[in-house]
């Protein structure tokens, strides 16, 4: 995970930045629990509000804040990039952002228009001001290694996502007319999952898979060229879609990159040459074949309606994603506990597994896979919905029961413990 120049304080933000994006996160996970217990079965109809709620308690509230958050991490360690006042920026983005989250949900619960206004200028002040300075950091760099020019990509395509959805939300609030509605909802959504989400969490895999796990290195092909080709891929079938051009001439290539990403992200997995019981690469190849399952399914629906199954195809995207959040929150956080409080020099800076125990990561993992198959239930009968609320609940809720004992012990350490005397 980390560059030539090793990991220092002078690179990594404050703690802070990041456990701030992390909670959120989490809190924002527990407030999935609620909303799939109060609109069940309504959540898989595409053209209901309950979906449209849903889908952004997922991909805003939950993926981004950890997505974000992690990324004022890995700037700086993976790349080299320092973001001045850090702190100032985790603030100041982190506000709005919230703010922008909870008023898109109450616009798509209302129709509400001054709601639709007030969450485009909340989203896009927050958004458009952290992305924007990331890109012109990251076009800066002079040496790219492979996860930084994936970052970058994920970082444009996040943007490209961002003002789709603006234009979007004008649209809702009866700004602009409804002509290209639906191409500028299907590019919102190819760039927000393909783009963003995938490329970065392939980026960043190159730097974590092969330095947490011991395992071989991607290679050329898939380090150098997968990220730029999923990116290419889009911007063709999104520019060219507006000139009527069929979108199956793009998303099946898109598809067949990501499948071979995910049986070579297993494969070096499974040829790590530290090959410990560890639950964090348990998440990790549950979220490659989660991705796998997803993909086929997609696949097959270009050629052949699959009805019901394709609810599978976006639930088994949705822990593709989770899974891959989930290891790395349980591998990052206890890390940067033992690292900045050592680097800070208190002697009994505890040690990583007295911040979060492995075995208590395991019972995530297990919670994690309990939840997966009884959502696949809920696909066929809404009666298992109750369930799949209180385990959302409880996997969330696990998961910001040890960031805040991490931040506790954090915090308690700073104040109470004893430092290293330089004389």
């Amino acid at each position: 995970m980390f560059n030539q120049g090793g990991l220092s304080l002078q690179q990594a933000p404050p703690i802070s930045v990041v456990l701030r994006f992390f909670i959120t996160g989490a809190i924002f996970g527990t407030l999935l629990a609620a909303a799939l217990l109060f609109f069940k079965e309504r959540v898989f109809d595409i053209y209901s509000y309950q979906a449209l709620i849903i889908t952004h308690i997922l991909t805003l509230g939950v993926m981004a804040s950890f997505m974000i958050g992690a990324l004022f991490q890995m700037l700086p360690v993976i790349a080299g990039i320092v973001l001045e006042n850090p702190k100032k920026k985790a603030l100041l983005t982190h506000l709005l952002f919230t703010t922008g989250v909870i008023l898109l949900l109450g616009a798509f619960y209302s129709s509400n228009t001054i709601l639709y206004l007030l969450s485009g200028f909340f989203l896009g002040a927050s958004l458009l001001y952290i992305s924007s300075i990331m890109i012109i950091k990251l076009f800066r760099l002079q040496n790219h290694s492979p996860s930084s020019k994936g970052m970058l990509l994920a970082l444009l395509s996040f943007l490209i996502t961002l003002i789709a959805a603006l234009y979007l939300l004008n649209i809702l609030d009866g700004l602009f007319e409804e002509a290209d509605f639906l191409l500028f909802k299907q590019t919102h959504f190819s760039f927000g999952l393909f783009g963003w989400i995938s490329i970065l969490i392939i980026s960043i895999s190159f730097q974590v898979i092969e330095m947490f796990y011991v395992t071989p290195s991607y290679g050329k092909f898939i380090s150098k060229y997968l990220p730029l080709g999923i990116f290419s891929i889009l911007i063709l079938k999104s520019v060219l879609s507006f000139f009527g051009v069929n979108g199956i001439y793009f998303e099946i290539p898109l598809f067949c990159l990501l499948i071979y990403y995910s049986f070579a992200t297993l494969l070096r997995l499974y040829r790590r040459k530290r090959p410990t019981s560890d639950a964090t690469v348990w998440f990790w190849r549950f979220a490659m074949i989660s991705l796998i399952i997803s993909v086929s399914i997609f696949t097959i629906d270009l050629f052949m309606q699959v009805g019901d199954i394709k609810n599978i195809g976006y639930i088994s995207f949705i822990f593709f994603v989770l899974s891959v959040l989930f290891a790395m929150v349980y591998k990052i956080v206890p890390f940067l506990v033992w690292f900045h409080l050592s680097n800070e020099g208190y002697l009994k800076a505890p040690m990583m597994y007295e911040i979060i125990h492995p075995k208590r990561v395991k019972i995530n993992f297990y919670i994690h896979i309990l939840l997966f198959t009884v959502l696949l239930l809920c696909v066929y009968n809404a009666n298992f919905f109750i369930l799949a609320s209180s385990l959302t609940l409880l996997s969330f809720g696990w998961l910001l029961y040890h960031l805040i004992y991490a931040s506790y012990i954090y915090i308690d350490t700073k104040k109470n413990g004893e430092k290293i005397s330089w004389g």
